[in-house]
């Protein structure tokens, strides 16, 4: 049987990879030195020419499914990790059949819930992380995608200016339809989620990293709200007077708020002509970050871009800019805010943070400043403090590498 590597791009360096080996006896020095995931299946994290991709045995099937099946939310533009290809034909020195391998890219700076908490679990942050996951799967049944498998296991999160963002990391189970999903099917993900991330807090609390006071019933049953509560600002069709057209703009408002924005409205009117009614027909993530990429070119998380924005509209007002040019006023920002202070952190702690979240906490942390002081802290002195005193102590968030950690005593999945 001959090697086969279907990738997206011609990647020569696949090739040098020893895959006649079953991928748990690979050389350790081909392994990313990083913390390894739990899962139904072997999984490695090699570096190669400068990059991480995580390497999975699977039946060749599942594979190939996975692989187009990640591809193909990508090009709907939906957070999932990158699939990189699928190598199928293996077979060991011996002349044994291999499973095939799925090979994705790490998601920089991204964190598996494991790790986020291998220190020690609050309540909020265990919601921040079910709101996370909640968007995540509004986001997919919108564009009709069936997980079958909703787990915090199977999610990665980055931090998103003090919140997190969700990105789906495992589709094997995953069914993406022409149509939009029945309400039974997406009833079904969200018990799948509500059982799954129930015993996932409950191994952690076994462990002793979650308080004995936090209910994980209480906690996993958020994703349920959550869910109901943005899917309606999303889909509710609404119905006001006619001539009201501030309750129209007030809920595009709150759609932009919960971070969509709004592609297409479907409004009809009465017979009579008194009465409009309004639902998006067709809606999309990251209006924030879309408005800061066209002014300043960052690529970021929406709360992020969000809380840039706002230093740059507090920018514009303190400069008495107001009548200018947007995108001018954005340029000055861009040169003489954010990358000043992006550029201060050293090279050997850059690892620590996005960019965007290191500026975010330089804000948070110049306001907590100028409290304690009782007085406005100017920027450059705050970002001094920071670097020298808050962010040496962060744990460096673009190594950990998995949907997992080994740290924890954990249940293995059946």
């Amino acid at each position: 049987m001959a090697l086969d590597i279907t990738t997206g791009r011609p990647w020569p360096a696949l090739l040098d990879l020893p895959w006649s080996l079953p991928l748990e006896e690979w050389p350790e020095d081909l392994l990313a030195a990083l913390p390894r995931g739990i899962s139904r299946h072997v999984v490695r994290f090699v570096r190669i020419e400068g990059r991480v991709i995580a390497i999975k045995e699977i039946k060749a099937d599942l594979a190939r499914r996975e692989y187009e099946m990640l591809r193909a939310l990508r090009r709907l533009n939906e957070p999932t990790v990158e699939a990189v290809g699928v190598v199928t034909g293996r077979v060991a020195r011996d002349g044994r059949p291999l499973d095939a391998c799925l090979l994705t890219r790490h998601l920089q700076f991204s964190l598996p819930y494991r790790a986020m908490l291998s220190q020690s679990l609050r309540k909020d942050t265990a919601d921040r992380l079910i709101d996370a996951l909640a968007v995540l799967l509004v986001r997919l049944h919108l564009v009709g995608f069936f997980w079958g498998d909703v787990s915090l296991s199977n999610t990665l999160f980055k931090r998103n200016a003090g919140e997190f963002a969700a990105y789906l990391v495992d589709a094997e189970t995953g069914e993406l339809h022409q149509s939009s999903l029945s309400r039974g099917q997406r009833l079904h993900d969200l018990d799948i989620a509500r059982v799954n991330i129930a015993g996932e807090l409950m191994d952690l609390q076994a462990g002793g990293f979650v308080d004995l006071d936090i209910d994980p019933l209480v906690v996993s049953e958020r994703i349920i709200s959550r869910y109901d509560e943005l899917w309606d600002v999303l889909t509710a069709t609404e119905k006001f007077e006619y001539g009201n057209r501030w309750q129209v703009d007030e809920r595009i408002r709150k759609l932009n708020d919960a971070g969509f924005d709004v592609g297409e409205l479907d409004i009809t009117t009465d017979i009579d002509g008194t009465s409009i009614q309004i639902q998006p027909k067709i809606v999309d993530a990251g209006h924030h970050c879309r408005r800061l990429l066209r002014l300043t070119g960052l690529d970021v998380e929406d709360n992020q871009a969000r809380r840039l924005l706002n230093d740059l509209d507090s920018f514009r007002a303190a400069t008495d800019r107001q009548n200018e040019d947007e995108e001018l006023v954005a340029h000055d920002w861009l040169n003489r805010i954010y990358e000043p202070i992006t550029r201060t952190v050293p090279r050997e702690l850059r690892g620590k943070l996005e960019p965007a979240e290191i500026f975010h906490e330089v804000l948070e942390h110049r306001w907590y400043m100028s409290e304690q002081a009782k007085k406005d802290i100017a920027i450059e002195e705050a970002v001094k403090d920071y670097v020298k005193n808050v962010l040496p102590h962060k744990p460096d968030e673009r190594s950990v590498v998995g949907v997992d950690t080994e740290e924890l005593p954990v249940r293995a999945k059946e």
